[in-house]
């Protein structure tokens, strides 16, 4: 069984375990309680708590995630002890001497992240808020200052925003948990940035991706274990169109939950999978599901359950689920409510489901045909100001009081400054704003006749809170337009041109057709000059002088035009 306790005020779960002692404290923050203009802050903090750690022959490590980030050890009894001792004075003390050598750190492990094919969805379903923010890099790791990090640790790492669980026989001797008293925080409210559902976006990703949000119970676990059974029997074993098929169910701490499903496709095949991904998607909504499928997935489930070390392994949920106010059920309890779970149910899953899906889709396809609408991908209003001109191109830049606008190729694109998650600000001037609906635009002044105080406006309206100083771009970064780009600067040699194969020989045929029929034809023109007009009629012969320089004019019209083409 869980035990709950205490210990120097931290609530704390505790269960047996046969196999070595582990041990976690959890806190109640998480990516959604950040800005996008600070994003990174709890990742960064997390890091410079464990950096005076140095190395251990245990394994020990930090997660941090959008609504919880913990701390974990797994090693001896005493060690344990030692380590969330040392966490929790480490961080109300940070070595704040390490903090631009932990950022480099995180930036370069953004850089080798993998895309995951569901890394985007986040942003096109809640845009650059709370959930949203895992789909962006940590743009706020620049601006992040030593206050910033002080006054975070103060307000989100407290004694009553965080639970400790134990998986052993007893609390580690020797752990104190000194950590300020603070209050419970409540899960963020979670944003939305699509006008109605289901939906769909585009993604150059050769997978197709299903995010739902239903409400959280038993039965929508069991869904989804249903989802991926019809899904692989009908996509990979009847049809041989999908390998990796999955689904997943994570509970988000406000009484909702997210489902999500993906199966991948090869690119010749992705129409096929799509069409089948959508039409497993229908048989579910109108009840066409599998008793047997429903009998599978609850005995999988029980089987977990009646595992040796089943209470051990639920310690990490059952910390969060306290931590967020979310009923905590024994196993019993779980298993009984396992065997309530009716086609019924599991046919009210599927309509949840379907109603709020987001489905994400590859490059050269659409879900508009099945009912699914296209997420904005451009702004529904401009707002007024002055008028700036692309110096190529017809796209026209406003910059007013109220926000930016641009109207042209792609567009309308709008950003308001009061709706401005992040204004991401290069040296050079350039600048980007993204708002909450996750609209980004991105403004450079070389590309536009901009007046010198337009970008000042920009930067004096957006709240200083969320500006982002950038780092300096090398100059061959900064785009130029189009005829000022190919222009040689002063001391520099203009760069070749590269011809094609066949300008040469054109040259070399045109010159030498040039040469000859100009040289008859001149020889031809003194000759009728000479000539005495008594000879007779030449009339014939000045006609075939005129007929002659026209060839000639015509024959030297490639060498003309493909030296114009070199300068």
């Amino acid at each position: 069984m869980i035990r709950q306790l205490d210990v120097d005020g931290v609530p704390t779960l505790m269960a047996a375990t046969a196999g070595p002692m582990r041990a976690g404290l959890t806190f109640r923050v998480g990516t959604a309680d950040e800005t996008l203009g600070r994003s990174g802050i709890t990742h960064l903090l997390e890091h410079l708590a464990l950096a005076p750690l140095g190395l251990t022959d245990y394994h020990f490590n930090g997660a941090t995630a959008p609504i919880f980030t913990s701390f974990y050890m797994q090693g001896s009894e005493s060690d344990i002890a030692g380590f969330l001792t040392a966490v929790c004075r480490t961080i109300h003390d940070l070595p704040m001497a390490r903090l631009e050598v932990e950022k480099e750190i995180l930036r370069t492990e953004w850089s080798s992240r993998g895309n995951a094919a569901i890394d985007a969805v986040p942003l096109w379903r809640h845009g650059a808020r709370d959930h949203g923010l895992t789909s962006y890099p940590e743009f706020g790791l620049h601006a992040i200052t030593e206050h910033d990090l002080r006054a975070w640790a103060a307000r989100w790492f407290t004694r009553e925003n965080a639970v400790l669980w134990i998986a052993g026989d007893r609390v580690p001797a020797g752990l104190r948990l000194a950590l300020p008293a603070g209050v419970r925080q409540p899960v963020p409210p979670v944003s939305s940035a699509l006008p109605r559902t289901p939906a769909y976006f585009v993604n150059g990703s050769r997978a197709v991706v299903l995010d739902s949000v239903v409400r959280r119970r038993t039965a929508a676990g069991v869904f989804a274990g249903v989802l991926e059974r019809e899904m692989y029997r009908s996509l990979r074993q009847e049809d041989g169109l999908s390998y990796t098929i999955n689904t997943g169910y994570e509970p988000r701490g406000d009484g909702h939950a997210t489902l999500r499903a993906l199966a991948d496709a090869l690119p010749e095949k992705q129409d096929a999978v799509l069409g089948g991904f959508i039409d497993v998607l229908a048989k579910l909504r109108v009840g066409r599901i599998e008793q047997a499928d429903l009998d599978a997935t609850v005995a999988k489930r029980e089987d977990t359950l009646g595992a040796a070390e089943v209470d051990a392994a639920r310690l990490p949920s059952q910390a969060l689920d306290l931590l967020t106010g979310q009923p905590t059920l024994t196993v019993d309890e779980l298993r009984a409510e396992l065997k309530t779970v009716t086609l019924a149910d599991l046919h009210q899953v599927a309509q949840e489901v379907t109603a709020t899906a987001l489905l994400m889709v590859p490059d050269g396809t659409t879900a508009d045909w099945a009912g699914f609408t296209e997420a904005p991908t451009r702004s529904t209003h401009t707002v007024p100001g002055t008028a700036y001109r692309e110096r190529e191109g017809d796209g026209e830049l406003r910059v007013g009081v109220d926000g930016v606008s641009y109207v042209g190729p792609g567009g309308p694109l709008t950003v308001r400054y009061a709706e401005c998650a992040a204004l991401l600000a290069w040296p050079d001037g350039a600048r980007r704003l993204i708002g909450h609906d996750a609209i980004a635009m991105h403004i450079e002044p070389t590309l536009f006749d901009l007046h010198p105080g337009a970008i000042g406006v920009i930067d004096q309206q957006v709240p200083a809170d969320r500006r982002v100083p950038m780092p300096a771009r090398p100059p061959e970064k900064i785009p130029q337009p189009y005829a000022a780009a190919n222009r040689p600067q002063p001391g520099q040699r203009p760069a070749p041109v590269q011809r094609s194969w066949w300008e040469v020989p054109l040259m070399v045929l045109s010159g030498l057709a040039t040469l000859g029929v100009g040289g008859i034809t001149l020889l031809l023109t003194f000759g009728l000059f000479i000539a005495d007009e008594s000879d007779g009629d030449t009339g014939w012969l000045w006609g075939m002088v005129g007929v002659g320089w026209l060839l000639t004019v015509i024959l030297a019209l490639p060498i003309v035009l493909l030296r114009r083409r070199r300068r």
